[in-house]
């Protein structure tokens, strides 16, 4: 009855332990050196955006027209006074209203294509015209065993490791094989998940974060049945060595 009662605390141990696989990050980096470059990414603007453009030339008064802050209309900036907060505010349709211009489709586009566009057709009015993009409301939102929050990014660009290095990294509650990233796609949701133990992470179509992406770290079965609920082989066990115990102190 004793060796029947070791063996079942025995398993219940092994199953509660996190194992090497579970913590590490980036396992078997051997597989980096066969990895291509990692691509530039740069993501494209959506509705809802708000868009800071900047246009400037060696004659400012020939760019004030195309400037928001003295020529232009101002949406999305509010009654804000400082010109560098104010922006463009990308409609329901994916366009924006731009001074002298008019009406221009920015939805798909991205920070590159967008300037060069700009440029081209203020250059007829502009010869030496330069323009300059820049996404204000770039974040992304972090629930579960990261903690809770909102984080901004600056320069339009983030991955998964170094969101997960802002906000503190993952705890041990937290799954690091199965994360969720959430976005929207064309005014759809949807969804993928990131593997941080794997060195294939860095050619995850996920590995670079959009503006508005929500991420979301699992707790783990040991973090779960802590919280009374039964839901893998562990939460079993446990149940089934404590019924065991009860009932050989009942019979003895």
């Amino acid at each position: 009855m004793k060796k029947k009662i070791l063996i079942l605390l025995s398993l219940f141990a092994i199953a509660s332990c996190s194992t090497k696989k579970e913590i590490l990050f980036f396992q078997n980096p051997e597989k980096l050196e066969s990895l291509e470059k990692i691509k530039n990414f740069e993501p494209v603007f959506e509705v809802n955006d708000i868009l800071h453009i900047k246009v400037s030339s060696m004659d400012e008064e020939v760019a004030i027209p195309f400037q928001m802050s003295t020529g232009g209309r101002s949406q999305g900036g509010g009654g804000q006074q400082n010109s560098s907060l104010m922006g463009y505010l990308v409609d329901i349709d994916g366009h924006i209203q731009f001074p002298v211009l008019g009406k221009i489709s920015v939805a798909g586009k991205s920070r590159s294509e967008l300037e060069a566009y700009l440029t081209k057709e203020i250059r007829a009015y502009v010869t030496d015209v330069v323009v300059a993009v820049r996404l204000l409301n770039f974040r992304v939102i972090v629930l579960g065993e990261t903690g809770q929050t909102v984080v901004p990014v600056e320069n339009e660009q983030i991955t998964i490791p170094e969101l997960l290095a802002q906000v503190g990294g993952i705890s041990y509650d937290g799954k690091r094989d199965n994360i969720m990233v959430i976005r929207e796609v064309d005014g759809k949701k949807s969804y993928g998940r990131v593997d941080m133990t794997s060195s294939e992470v860095f050619e995850n179509e996920y590995f670079y974060l959009k503006q508005n992406d929500i991420v979301y770290v699992e707790p783990t079965y040991r973090k779960v049945k802590s919280a009374g609920f039964i839901t893998s082989y562990t939460g079993l066990i446990s149940l089934a060595t404590t019924i065991f115990g009860i009932v050989v102190l009942i019979t003895r």
